[in-house]
């Protein structure tokens, strides 16, 4: 029965890619690109219906694209060098690292006695501990996967819910609380990721405004406070933990019992120091310029040095490699939309669309199509950059006010990667805990899709 299931969902995804595929000569658009355009739809409703693991759905979408000589090999295994899918690697290590050592639980420990009466004042906790990092880590992965997200993951530990035993218990939706908050401290401040400073050289060199850190934080605190205030009571309602009533004073007692001693570990203190250096370093990258990624594998390298992790236990971390084959693969077809024209022709259809249209009407409809079309990219940054430019100059002939229009898409930049588990790495990260099911991860982001949208259209 479980066989023929898996059949019927596979059979799904063949029919959905092979109908797109056969449309490609009725559309106008660039074969090949439509054909790529296919086989990622088709991907991507594999990872919706899981008729076969992600990366293996991903896998097999860069095969047909390379049989059928639709790309090349080299261009199939371009998006495996990207540095976004290192940083993710080197965040599952550090994540990795920070539950062997002790040190994860040490802190969701000390978190459930200050803040355990209930899961919802345990996912405000986390919230606010975003809002904190979100203007010093100019790395959102980094500050997701790399600190908050192993932290998350020991807190769920220890209220008792794993992902094979109990998810729903509090693991599912403190996962969820802790990557949707990311997102929206991402779009707080410039600050918030590192591809945020590209908006403001688009927003000066197509409006000619200035759309610094400043203007940035001052259009995007009141939205952005309240949708973290109102993200944990949502998040409730769509994915009530079954540890919903008070943590009662025998289950905080069996907690403590299970807590680390008051002495810390030379390994957990080495991490700290290895953590709060790498913390430094991120918060301080305008001065250096050092990447990211750089100083997440300087930081796994310095564990190993230092002893506390063995780098064979650290190589052995499948959920890492995972990660990288199914994100590259993403980022690589997602990549191949731009290089084979399919982006340029889906825009310059929008803009038929639109022409004629009240600029107040041709903002809102902009505003929507980018951010949904989040659907066909992998990456945040490849997302923005891809089409952020042409978007902005879109607005900039038909509606009046730049700065409005500028600070709307800047913030949406960041939010529409609310709809997919692989739209930025803390998703990849925190989905990849095991915790929440594709399905699920689906239905919650286009539901807070819709949030965002009034929120940050309402209150904005």
């Amino acid at each position: 029965m479980k066989s023929t299931k898996l059949n019927i969902k596979l059979l799904i995804c063949i029919a959905v890619g092979l109908i797109l595929w056969l449309l490609s000569d009725y559309t106008g658009a660039p074969e090949k690109g439509w054909h790529i355009f296919a086989v990622l739809t088709a991907v991507v409703i594999s990872l919706i219906l899981k008729p076969y693991p992600t990366g293996i759905m991903v896998i097999s979408g860069l095969l047909i694209l390379a049989i059928t000589r639709t790309v090349t090999v080299g261009e199939v295994l371009a998006g495996f060098g990207e540095s976004t899918v290192w940083l993710v690697v080197a965040a599952f290590m550090l994540a990795d690292s920070v539950i062997t050592t002790g040190l994860g639980k040490r802190i969701a420990y000390k978190l459930v006695s200050i803040f355990g009466k209930t899961t919802l004042k345990l996912a405000y906790a986390i919230c606010f501990t975003e809002l904190a990092l979100g203007p010093v880590v100019p790395s959102n992965t980094a500050r997701g996967g790399g600190v908050i997200g192993p932290v998350v993951n020991s807190l769920s530990d220890a209220l008792g819910s794993t992902p094979e035993y109990e998810p729903k218990k509090a693991g599912e939706y403190l996962t969820l609380v802790g990557a949707h908050a990311n997102l929206i401290s991402s779009a707080m401040f410039l600050t918030g990721m590192a591809a945020n400073p590209l908006m403001g050289e688009f927003v000066e060199s197509i409006y000619g405004i200035r759309f610094g850190w400043e203007t940035w934080a001052l259009g995007a605190i009141v939205p952005g406070l309240v949708g973290l205030i109102l993200l944990p009571l949502v998040l409730y309602k769509i994915a009530k933990p079954e540890l919903d009533e008070k943590i009662d004073a025998g289950m905080k007692k069996r907690i403590e019992l299970q807590a680390p001693g008051a002495k810390m570990s030379r390994k957990e203190k080495v991490l700290s120091f290895v953590l709060i250096s790498m913390l430094a370093l991120w918060s301080t990258h305008s001065l250096h310029g050092i990447d990211s990624t750089l100083v997440a594998w300087i930081g796994v390298s310095a564990l190993v040095f230092f002893n506390v992790q063995k780098w064979n236990d650290l190589a052995g971390n499948d959920k890492a490699w995972d990660a990288l084959i199914w994100l590259g693969g993403l980022i690589t077809i997602a990549k191949l939309l731009t290089t084979y024209g399919f982006i340029e022709w889906f825009v310059m259809n929008i803009k038929g669309w639109v022409e004629g249209y009240n600029g107040f009407l041709v903002l809102i409809i902009l505003l929507l199509v980018y951010f949904y079309s989040m659907y066909m990219f992998s990456s945040l940054s490849a997302h923005l950059t891809a089409l952020a430019p042409t978007f902005l100059a879109l607005t900039a002939v038909s509606f009046g006010y730049p700065l409005v229009a500028a600070a709307l898409f800047a913030y949406f930049s960041l939010l529409c990667g609310c709809l997919t588990p692989y739209s930025t790495g803390p998703f990849i990260i925190y989905f990849g805990y095991g915790y929440v099911q594709s399905s699920k991860w689906f239905s919650t982001g286009l539901i807070l899709s819709l949030f965002h949208l009034i929120v940050w259209f309402g209150v904005g």
